[in-house]
């Protein structure tokens, strides 16, 4: 089974003279100048073009060095150009490398004529499953509004689906040159004919090429709705179809046009009334047809403007996953990853769906998150989990590696991370899973970073709308890795809220202006923030029984109790003493600023990231948070003592009254 990547997925042909296409995905790490690599990469540079040109495939792969210094390197010409021009492409391919993607070990290149990878990774061991990288383009033409989608969409799939077939059948010949050529006659007055093309590696199987090109062709309608041209390209197979002829020779299959839809009966006009009629009556009868056509008009500018916008979302899905590198899997390589879904391999389940771990052929680990098919709204949460993951690159993130349409369906491919979530190490006691106080507040500075990530760094606002312990990921090293944006709200240009009548995400969490008005800010993501840090540092869950005190109702409710009567010991691991117990309390105290009801009381990402790693730094007082309970009203004020607390180094707390101005050093406690 095989993992299929969109490498150049909707590249587009314009109308008239296609431009020479050079797409380059660019991975691994860099080789240094004069390097034994880089003179392994000369040698392959100097002899490939040559036998690849040699061969009657135009195929030939070839590995120099040893490890760590071995390159190893493959060339696939289409089977249509000629030797010279086979020759000439993969030279090209060596030199747009260099361009493209100077001094990295591992480079694929695409050109017209033929394709190109070397790498310090020994993929040549796993034929079929394509490049890891994916690069994905629209030039944003569509077809002329002339012709139906529906039937230009239907009439490219018809043929690549027979191109394809034509291609693996020829590879079942002694020559193994998967390669066919295609033309299928379409709309004689706007688009006369539609051309195609497919390709496998002569050194695949009949049932490799056959899952390859399967895969690609199945993709077609997801990402090339309408579009007059499109590549879908990987190392191992690749397709194409366009509106203009593009390879050289005869097709070697001719298709006749599809059925054609029936055409539109415009609605019969209105005889003319004898002379003898009313001239009122006649007046009646011209205004309500003026009305009726104004009606037609409006709703099909709304249906027009409609289809418009859902272009627009999937273009736009286009672009962002073009800067994220997502490889585009079939559903038997995910259903071999996985055996089958089984229940063994079951990881988690959530509103949404349900995860399970899974080895790609190359043993390569994955977590793949499969749609419950009852769910409604699920498919629009994993298409806009798609849609924000695949621009989004940062360490404390979890990184989506791909995705597989099928039918209605989608199924979102992610990095495995080793050690599970949070709320494994902070609220199940029975696994043993311990957390030293170093791993804690490595892990809160991790989440911070990355809601600092979303917030300001990146390309467009982010609001995560679901942070919680069990959407926290550790890695290896339980370095923090922010995952499940399928709730996740994007706020462009120089937007910093807004509002939604849809209230999503984990109550516990959820800020009271959110939960109650649905009003959306970054505010809303340090609230649930400030939640899971004092979750963190005090191993309790929020809204937990369990919190040692008949008084509180919730986790802040109990800590805020503690906080105002400067009992802070029940809150903290005794054991921790000095430097530790002040960075516990500084924790604490940055927690309770984070889940304050009024949203401009609480600090923005970059405030917290100072104050959770600038020692002597001044913090003002909290007040109370949301959801305050408590059973003796008067056992917490709604405010506490206007200081100001500096929390040093050596462990030492100071409180600076704000209204007399002095500094006082106390002992390490809250008040």
């Amino acid at each position: 089974m095989l993992a299929v990547v969109v490498v150049a997925v909707a590249v587009l042909l314009p109308l008239t003279t296609a431009q020479p296409m050079q797409e380059s995905t660019c991975a691994s790490d860099a080789y240094a100048a004069n390097s034994t690599y880089q003179a392994n990469l000369g040698v392959l540079a100097a002899a490939l073009p040559a036998n690849a040109s040699a061969t009657p495939d135009g195929y030939v792969t070839a590995t120099v060095g040893v490890v760590p210094d071995q390159v190893s390197a493959l060339a696939l010409c289409r089977s249509d150009v000629n030797a010279s021009s086979c020759r000439a492409c993969v030279a090209a391919g060596f030199t747009g490398a260099q361009q493209d993607c100077p001094n990295l070990k591992d480079v694929t290149i695409y050109q017209d004529d033929c394709i190109l990878r070397f790498s310090d990774q020994r993929f040549l061991d796993f034929v079929g499953t394509n490049s890891p990288v994916s690069v994905l383009h629209s030039d944003g033409n569509n077809i002329t509004g002339a012709v139906p989608v529906a039937w230009f969409n239907a009439a490219v799939l018809a043929l690549m689906n027979a191109t394809a077939n034509l291609a693996v059948a020829a590879g079942n010949n002694a020559t193994k040159k998967y390669f066919a050529t295609a033309v299928e006659d379409f709309d004689p007055k706007h688009y006369p004919k539609i051309y195609g093309m497919a390709q496998c590696a002569p050194v695949m199987t009949v049932a490799q090429c056959r899952s390859c090109l399967s895969g690609f062709v199945a993709s077609i309608p997801w990402w090339l709705n309408g579009k007059p041209g499109g590549r879908v390209l990987g190392i191992w197979c690749n397709l194409r179809y366009n509106v203009k002829p593009f390879y050289s020779g005869q097709p070697m299959l001719k298709l006749s046009a599809p059925p054609a839809p029936p055409p539109v009966v415009p609605s019969p006009a209105a005889a003319q009334t004898s002379t003898e009629r009313k001239r009122r009556i006649a007046g009646i009868s011209a205004g309500v047809a003026c009305f009726v056509v104004f009606m037609l008009i409006l709703s099909a500018w709304g249906f027009i403007r409609s289809k418009r916008n859902k272009a627009t979302k999937k273009d736009s899905l286009l672009k962002k996953m073009a800067r994220g590198k997502c490889t585009i899997f079939d559903l038997p390589t995910l259903q071999e990853a996985t055996e089958n879904f089984s229940e063994k391999h079951k990881l988690g389940e959530g509103g949404f769906g349900t995860v399970y771990k899974g080895k790609l052929p190359d043993g390569q680990e994955i977590a793949v998150k499969k749609l419950l098919e009852s769910c409604g709204n699920g498919l629009h949460q994993q298409y806009n989990e798609v849609m924000v993951l695949a621009a989004l690159q940062h360490k404390n993130l979890v990184r989506l590696q791909g995705f597989c349409v099928h039918k209605n369906d989608m199924l979102l491919v992610y990095e495995y991370i080793k050690n599970g979530s949070l709320d494994n190490f902070l609220f199940d006691v029975g696994t043993g899973n311990t957390l030293s106080w170093d791993q804690q507040y490595n892990i809160i500075i991790g989440i911070a970073k990355g809601i600092m990530y979303l917030h300001e760094d990146s390309s467009i606002r982010i609001i995560h709308r679901d942070l919680k312990a069990n959407n926290i990921l550790l890695g290896e090293d339980m370095d923090p890795k922010i995952a499940d944006f399928g709730l996740a709200r994007l706020l462009g240009g120089d937007h910093t809220d807004t509002k939604t009548t849809r209230i999503v995400g984990t109550y516990g969490y959820m800020a009271p202006e959110y939960a109650i008005h649905g009003n959306v800010s970054p505010k809303i993501d340090i609230f649930s923030f400030g939640v899971l840090v004092l979750e963190i540092v005090t191993k309790r869950k929020n809204c937990s029984s369990d919190n040692g005190s008949s008084d509180a109702v919730n986790l802040l409710s109990y800590v805020w109790s503690c906080w105002t009567k400067g009992e802070i010991s029940p809150l903290i691991d005794q054991s921790l003493e000095g430097h530790f117990q002040s960075q516990a309390l500084r924790c604490i105290h940055i927690g309770l600023l984070c889940v304050q009801s009024d949203p401009d009381d609480r600090p923005d990402i970059p405030s917290v990231i100072f104050m959770l790693t600038r020692d002597n730094m001044e913090l003002q007082s909290p007040t109370q948070p949301a959801f305050f309970f408590d059973r003796d009203s008067n056992s917490a004020s709604q405010q506490s003592d206007q200081r100001v607390f500096v929390y040093d180094r050596s462990g030492a707390i100071y409180e600076e009254d704000i209204s007399v101005n002095g500094i006082t050093l106390t002992e390490v406690h809250a008040r």
